[in-house]
């Protein structure tokens, strides 16, 4: 090959790179001139080029100016409402519980107030240490209920049988129900 012949080649392979590393494309709908004519054109991707910005100027010695018609880097998920980091939903507070009665032989069952702090209603877990005379547990049992917004229920959590209620002396409530 003649050197006009390598120096041409050498010329259309940089133009080529300076086209692909300034984001240009060639396909149809995207032209350095601004025109639009419905296609997206395949644009760049590098973060450092500014794609928010309609224009900015060209480094060709035409004047021109081009204008930035692709979908590369501009929108970000929470632009479709698919949840993301923008999410609404909130953690509801754990409810406060107050011990109204404990077990006895003839109510297998500790009766507890729980408070609703939250502007929604909820499920929240209650769970009572029961307690014999030497302050050792005799069980631990749980229960669940729904409490309305900023309200309060009257829950009751029972013994595993009516048996181990003769050995509760004493019960003590969590002080707070987990929410659900």
């Amino acid at each position: 090959m003649d050197r006009r012949g390598q120096k041409l080649k050498f010329t259309a392979v940089a133009v080529v790179v300076v086209l692909a590393l300034t984001g240009f494309s060639t396909s149809k709908g995207h032209s350095r001139a601004g025109r639009h004519s419905g296609g997206g054109g395949g644009g760049c991707s590098s973060s450092s080029q500014n794609h928010d910005s309609s224009s900015s100027s060209s480094g060709g010695s035409s004047g021109s100016t081009y204008h930035d018609y692709d979908d590369d880097d501009d929108y970000t998920d929470d632009t479709y409402g698919d949840g993301g980091s923008s999410s609404t939903s909130t953690t509801q507070q754990d409810a406060t519980v107050k011990l109204i009665d404990c077990a006895t032989p003839s109510e297998a069952y500790a009766t507890v107030e729980v408070t609703n702090p939250n502007a929604t209603g909820g499920y929240f877990t209650v769970t009572v240490d029961f307690l014999d005379a030497g302050s050792d547990t005799v069980e631990e049992r749980s229960a669940e209920e729904y409490v309305a917004a900023n309200g309060s229920a009257t829950v009751q959590v029972a013994l595993s049988t009516p048996a181990v209620a003769a050995k509760v002396d004493r019960c003590e409530p969590e002080p707070y129900a987990s929410a659900r």
